[in-house]
């Protein structure tokens, strides 16, 4: 076969999953390069995104669908990055934490340690990226990329909180479906593509992933977006990451698990 079959991915997912849990006590200092790694991958997918989905205003103007497009094909490189090269990253491991912690191989406090540490290196990579690579460089300093990037990161902390959640629940079902397709497949071409389609429709319907988030907004802040450090992380990082928990570890690793795991 050129894919594994579903109770494939879910043995293979089960062995990601301990490895995931076990990693910080066998070697932290590689773990905690790897979560910092993850938020450099997704800052720098976010970046381009922004580049390529809104520097063709002419075109966009009109065809507000073809900004979401060409945002939505250039993102997906972040993930892309972390499956094939090897990442920790926070949204992805909602979901694969679940089939060691129903087969009972872990604990609910491996899982909240290993979800709280992967996304505080996720931050400090996602935030490292920005400054270094994106404003110190003054890539969104032209226009229309220092508008389009303040905008994006106003409209992000303006969103009631419960549609940020549930847009945060779309964004990492898409995710989460990216890697087990990609833990499905054989090939590194398969793999690119399973990343792909589910990561270019989260961003294409505009829904909310709580690592790239750490690079839109702070980058928008940094432009000179109207946004606090207290908006960031309570309008809109708290429910997309409460919406990506939701959308990783219950819509695909719990019921994932539940549909496919042979029981013994």
């Amino acid at each position: 076969m050129s894919t594994k079959s579903p109770k494939e991915v879910i043995d293979a997912a089960l062995v990601t999953g301990c490895n995931k849990v076990a990693l910080p006590s066998r070697d932290f200092g590689r773990f905690a390069l790897l979560t910092v790694l993850a938020g450099v991958y997704i800052a720098f997918g976010g970046t381009l995104s922004v580049i390529l989905g809104y520097g063709f205003p002419e075109l966009t103007a009109g065809n507000p669908g073809l900004q979401k497009l060409l945002s939505g094909a250039a993102f997906p490189i972040g993930l892309i990055l972390v499956v094939v090269l090897g990442a920790e990253l926070f949204t992805g491991n909602n979901a694969l934490l679940m089939p060691p912690l129903m087969a009972g191989k872990c604990s609910w406090r491996d899982v909240a340690v290993n979800w709280a540490l992967v996304y505080l290196g996720n931050f400090v990579g996602a935030i490292g990226f920005v400054y270094v690579f994106v404003y110190v460089t003054g890539l969104m300093s032209p226009e229309p990329y220092h508008a389009a990037i303040v905008k994006i990161a106003e409209a992000k902390v303006s969103m009631p909180w419960l549609t940020v959640m549930v847009k945060g629940i779309g964004a990492n079902w898409c995710v989460c479906l990216a890697i087990w397709l990609a833990m499905a497949a054989k090939s590194s071409g398969a793999k690119m593509f399973g990343c792909w389609l589910p990561v270019m429709a989260f961003v294409a319907l505009g829904y909310e992933h709580s690592i790239a988030n750490m690079f839109f907004i702070p980058c928008g802040m940094l432009e000179g977006a109207s946004v606090t450090p207290w908006q960031m992380v309570c309008d809109n990082l708290i429910p997309a990451t409460i919406g990506n928990i939701i959308g990783g570890a219950l819509l695909v690793g719990c019921v994932h698990v539940y549909l496919h795991r042979v029981k013994s």
